[in-house]
């Protein structure tokens, strides 16, 4: 199932996709779990609605150095444990919205990565029921200002400009093994990144499994699972896109900010 948060008639909306169609939901309150979801009985077509980031999280949990290939890139040793940082709900935005090149920067960098969408309030989990709590899975982009994150001696600044996370295009619910996918990301439709998320250092289990040993994991939370080699800088005009199997294609363009 696919879950996706949009706007139609100045009104922000949930549904259910369905072919050409979108079939509204309520609003999720609580856990986010698909069986709670409920239809209000109205719907739109796709055609006639704007699709906006999926979810709105509290908190976006995000792991540094989790493909062995991004650290040989970067000449930095493997990680023991994850490597953790955070990006504020500020930098989130939707699909075809436009990422803000920060004057404070002189390069800015795309980065494809696989989102988990957390369903259930989720705090000290074990590996073994860490996929429970997860309500699906979505197209990301960490976006960094490279040349912030060497100076400041952390990754806090160069990772939380507003616009610097999209998601999207959707929640896809009936991803049964997170392991099992290929996080592409292409830059003006030449790929420059591939590869399996087989390759992940850390799984989905394991990362929730020690994240909620530190904080509460909340109901559309993202946890953002670090990216593959082949990062790189992009100009204003360029166009990113995410593309994962089973969820889709996420589009955004780097523009100056005016």
């Amino acid at each position: 199932m696919k879950l996706a948060r949009y706007l139609v008639n100045n009104q922000v909306k949930y549904g259910i996709i369905d072919g050409e169609e979108l079939r509204e939901i309520f609003q999720p309150l609580g856990d986010w779990e698909p069986s709670k979801l409920k239809e209000s009985g109205s719907g739109a077509r796709f055609s006639e609605v704007r699709l906006l980031a999926p979810c709105l999280p509290t908190k976006i949990i995000c792991l540094g150095l989790n493909y062995r290939s991004h650290a040989e890139e970067l000449n930095l040793a493997l990680p023991e444990k994850p490597i953790l940082f955070m990006k504020p709900s500020t930098t989130v935005i939707g699909p075809g919205e436009a990422i803000l090149y920060p004057p404070q920067s002189k390069r800015v960098d795309y980065e494809a990565e696989l989102g988990v969408v957390i369903g259930r309030r989720a705090y000290r989990v074990k590996r073994s029921e860490a996929l429970d709590y997860v309500l699906g899975y979505t197209c990301a982009n960490d976006v960094t200002a490279r040349d912030r994150q060497p100076p400041d001696g952390q990754w806090t600044y160069a990772k939380s400009f507003d616009t610097f996370c999209p998601l999207g295009p959707v929640i896809e619910t009936g991803i049964k093994d997170p392991e099992s996918l290929t996080v592409k990301g292409l830059l003006n439709n030449r790929v420059v990144q591939q590869a399996p998320t087989a390759d992940h250092l850390f799984t989905v289990s394991e990362i929730i499994e020690y994240v909620s040993g530190c904080m509460t994991l909340l109901p559309g939370d993202v946890i953002m699972t670090g990216t593959p080699s082949g990062i790189g800088p992009f100009e204003p005009g360029d166009e990113f896109e995410v593309i994962i199997n089973g969820i889709g294609s996420l589009k955004n363009s780097l523009t100056h900010i005016t």
